[in-house]
């Protein structure tokens, strides 16, 4: 079990440096790589190690914002759902979402008002429309309170957050970007038109040059611009902690519901996998992105509240399995309730001495890919290319099949593999999409997937894990690249941290031997 790690040592000289392994770095490095920029990525952590593995999972328009009059974010948001759905569909798939309706939070003509606009701003939209739908217990209105009769139903998608920013990160790698995670920027100064970084890891420090630098490290930005000497006109981020649990599946189904809360906000029911429900968002200010990320009691009793006034079945918070925190860094645009604040992009420019640094501020999962573009519309003058935008109309490894073709894929894998569990293909196509078949290989019994970890997790897929996506530690192999951690007892879990740890031993070992001789 060998980690793909690059070596910094074989090129030190870039175009373009990155500062931040999640969805925003990852998308721009993907984009910058394709059009022939000589690309450095780099993480302090792991890749998708804070906010973009913290979401709420959604590739959405974001109907609430239409509330704060963020048209223009709602109708790009909605253009880049169907761009989404198209470029991985492995990873993005159709969801429905059923709002309950309660004529004391919202009226009626409000709430069809708002659903039409969503349903025909952003351009040609593949999901089905919004429409009036009743609540009947085993259909929309399965687990909620018989009371409860009438509601809205309307489209968008969902996303194994984690996972698409892998996906970008091999696509940018394919394309010739050098990618590393666990790698810390020092320090960076402006020397003759160019940055001298100094980048660290646990094997070493070394220095490394780029006319661009992009600072994209969302709720350390502002740390970066320190460490940068940047100015960037009084920009500030604001860090507001979004919190989720999941339950055991809460109703039948695969549709979700969007629960109107008495202060305005909104939390979501979705259907999480395969046995569970994830419950959130939380939007909590705080001061310091190195705080600990997690999910505080009055969260919990939060989020309890606002899912308890509308379920059949109160979930107490016994019923929890897990729970997550992610930091928003979000721009400062000066309003003062955190569900309020703009979750639009902003991108700041520092061009002194000729050396360009670029801050992103901000920005949406649903999002990404335009903010990429973006980015480097903004950086031509700078970065000599080779090609114009291209990410579009291209697939994400793993999705080079249409999405009305799904179901027929997953029947042809299952039927070129007919002694492997059907639910075991459906979980890893859910991860690897067409990819599955590389990582199966000539494979085609339990037996040959080595050891069995519990929660579908084989060694084969370990192993294909670190070799392929920058897995290195236990956390990014059980909550990042996959779930499974959530599948699995805690002696499950901790029996794969053991054996985990003494193979890395074992391949360091080995790999030191094989230099040696």
């Amino acid at each position: 079990m060998a980690a793909s790690a690059p070596n910094l040592a074989n090129q030190t000289d870039f175009d373009l440096l990155i500062v931040g392994g999640g969805i925003n770095g990852a998308g721009i490095a993907r984009d910058a790589a394709g059009r022939g920029i000589r690309t450095l990525l780099v993480d302090q952590g792991d890749f998708a190690g804070a906010t973009s593995s913290a979401s709420t999972k959604l590739i959405h328009g974001g109907l609430r914002y239409l509330e704060h009059y963020e048209f223009r974010l709602v109708a790009e948001s909605l253009a880049e759902r169907e761009v989404m759905l198209r470029i991985a569909p492995h990873l993005v798939t159709p969801l429905r979402f059923v709002m309950p309706h309660v004529p004391t939070l919202r009226p009626t003509w409000m709430i069809r008002a708002g659903l039409w606009l969503y349903d025909h701003i952003g351009g040609a939209h593949s999901l089905p429309g919004s429409t009036d739908v009743r609540l009947d217990p085993d259909g929309f209105g399965a687990g909620l309170k018989p009371e409860m009769k009438h509601g809205f139903a309307y489209s968008d998608a969902r996303v194994d957050d984690a996972r698409l920013v892998i996906a970008n990160l091999r696509s940018a790698a394919d394309q010739g970007a050098t990618v590393c995670s666990r790698t810390r920027l020092v320090a960076a100064r402006r020397n003759a038109g160019v940055w001298r970084a100094t980048l660290e890891s646990a094997e070493s420090q070394r220095e490394v040059s780029a006319r661009v630098l992009v600072n994209a490290a969302g709720p350390w930005v502002d740390k970066v611009v320190e460490r940068t000497g940047g100015t960037m006109n009084n920009a500030r981020v604001r860090l507001v902690k979004g919190s989720h649990i999941i339950v055991p599946r809460i109703h039948a189904g695969e549709h979700a519901y969007l629960l109107q809360n008495t202060d305005q906000r909104i939390v979501f029911v979705i259907p999480y996998l395969d046995h569970w429900s994830l419950i959130g968002t939380t939007d909590v200010p705080i001061e310091q992105a190195d705080q600990p990320w997690e999910i505080a009691p009055a969260e919990i009793r939060y989020l309890l509240k606002a899912a308890n006034r509308y379920l059949a079945r109160p979930i107490a918070e016994s019923d929890i399995v897990w729970s997550f925190a992610g930091i928003r860094p979000l721009y400062d645009d000066g309003h003062g309730d955190p569900a309020a604040i703009t979750r639009d992009y902003t991108l700041k420019l520092d061009d002194r001495d000729g050396a360009v640094e670029l801050a992103v501020f901000g920005g949406k999962l649903t999002t990404y890919r335009k903010l990429a573009e973006t980015v480097l519309e903004r950086l031509t003058p700078w970065l000599n290319t080779v090609r114009g935008p291209w990410t579009a109309d291209t697939t994400l490894p793993g999705g080079d099949f249409d999405l009305t073709q799904r179901a027929a894929v997953l029947c042809d894998l299952c039927g070129d593999y007919p002694r492997l569990p059907p639910a075991l293909l459906h979980a890893m196509f859910g991860r690897h999409g067409t990819l599955t078949r590389t990582l199966l290989g000539e494979a085609r019994t339990l037996a040959d997937l080595g050891q069995d970890f519990g929660g579908d997790l084989f060694q084969r897929e370990v192993d294909y894990l670190v070799q392929n996506e920058w897995g290195t530690n236990v956390e990014d192999i059980l909550w990042r690249r996959t779930k499974t951690g959530l599948a699995m007892t805690p002696v499950q879990r901790a029996a794969f941290a053991g054996w985990f740890v003494s193979h890395a031993q074992l391949s360091e070992h080995a790999t030191t031997r094989r230099i040696s001789a």
